[in-house]
């Protein structure tokens, strides 16, 4: 049994034994072992880098291919002990280290290990502040690696330099189907990283999911970026999430959609689109050929008259099932129209983020948590994690075997 390969590898290793790696290790199921640090359903002893040690010894040559080891203590030297694991187990496909404390030094640690690898397909390094230093070895490695399918740096302080680098490296890259590179540190207004990311998008024909939230993009960029989706034809999930995104970028996205895209997820959440934009979009998901089937919108101050416009064009479309609405002007008129979608089927209550209520006989809308990736960044404490109805972009733009493939009418 793995625990008792671990209570060894403790002892010869002269490293305290972690109660809740112990505990998990006896527990396992399957090839998945869950080792997060933010699990609030039972007692966490977080890993430190002598406890990664530990677990590198342990799962040498041991047939485990999830490895998720999210929010704890790692540092740069518990880094280097991953990195020598991924170099000797031929098993691991999906490695989660998002959120722990690993820099720039860790970071080359890892991407060194993967010029050799031939198992990996996912790595999620999210929250973990390796900069433009670490990330610039990574760059590197996707020349030569070639089963890496899915990398997240979000959260990892990239500046203009990676950013542009990973870009330049998609070019030629025929693997990578998923990248976030969410929330980077960016101190010019020229827009370079998403002209950049613009021009990969014409070459690149292979890419699925393309994460670009709090890139602060106006709509000169996204104007950009539209320019290249005209001619790619394999994109399907695109996340402007907390951009500068107004009217104007809300039509161009519009004329794209109208020109039958291949993207079936947008997320344009904390933008400010407006009724306009709002009523860009409902004329662009009507018509027959558009592939949209969720789309995601709260927080852009739309009203009645984009809400409404909304609503009608769903029902008239038979491919768009989701919407997220939240945090808009959820006026009586929205109410009523949003209450009819989902009273008559048309929109299923987990498919939206509003559920109807009356209240001294006035028809209103309460918050739901549903989304299209509300469990990303945590665990939530009431249940399992993997709610479908919070995580609905997995359901439908699933690009590896870690993420279940279902389909878009899915219900709880």
């Amino acid at each position: 049994m793995l625990s008792d390969l671990y209570h060894k590898a403790c002892l010869n290793l002269e490293v305290p034994i972690n109660a809740y790696i112990l505990r998990q290790l006896k527990d396992i199921r399957d090839t998945e072992l869950k080792l997060t640090g933010n699990n609030r359903l039972e007692k966490v002893q977080r890993l430190n880098d002598n406890d990664m040690l530990a677990v590198s010894k342990t799962l040498l040559n041991q047939l485990v291919t999830d490895l998720d080891v999210r929010y704890n203590n790692i540092t740069d030297h518990g880094a280097k002990h991953l990195a020598e694991l991924l170099q000797e187990n031929s098993y691991i496909e999906s490695l989660d280290i998002m959120c722990n404390d690993i820099e720039a030094e860790g970071a080359e640690q890892i991407a060194k290990s993967l010029h050799s690898n031939k198992t990996l397909r996912s790595l999620r390094l999210t929250g973990n502040k390796i900069r433009d230093k670490g990330a610039m070895h990574f760059a590197s490695m996707l020349q030569i690696n070639t089963k890496l399918e899915e990398l997240d740096f979000a959260n990892c302080d990239l500046g203009t330099q990676s950013l542009i680098a990973f870009s330049i490296v998609l070019n030629s890259n025929k693997n990578i189907k998923a990248i976030n590179l969410s929330r980077p540190l960016l101190y010019s207004h020229q827009e370079e990283t998403t002209v950049h990311m613009a021009r990969m998008l014409v070459v690149n024909q292979t890419l699925l999911e393309l994460h670009l939230g709090k890139h602060q993009m106006t709509d000169t960029g996204v104007e950009r970026l539209c320019e290249a989706l005209q001619t790619n034809r394999t994109l399907c999930y695109l996340d402007l999430s907390c951009n500068r995104i107004t009217r104007d970028g809300a039509k161009c996205l519009a004329e794209v959609l109208k020109q039958g895209s291949t993207l079936e997820i947008l997320d344009l959440s904390a933008n400010r689109i407006e009724d306009d934009g709002a009523m860009y979009l409902s004329e662009a998901i009507v018509l027959p050929h558009c592939r949209l089937r969720a789309l995601s919108i709260p927080s852009n101050n739309i009203g009645t008259v984009g809400l409404v416009a909304l609503s009608e064009a769903m029902k008239s479309s038979s491919v768009l099932t989701h919407i997220y609405i939240w945090v808009n002007k959820l006026e009586e008129p929205v109410c009523m129209a949003f209450t009819k979608l989902i009273k008559s089927g048309r929109l299923l209550e987990t498919h939206t983020d509003v559920s109807p209520y009356i209240v001294g006989g006035r028809l209103c809308l309460a918050e739901v948590f549903h989304g299209l990736r509300r469990h990303y960044y945590w665990t939530p404490s009431h249940e399992e994690d993997g709610d479908y109805a919070c995580n609905s972009a997995l359901t439908m733009c699933a690009i590896s075997d870690g993420f279940p493939v279902l389909p878009s009418n899915f219900q709880d």
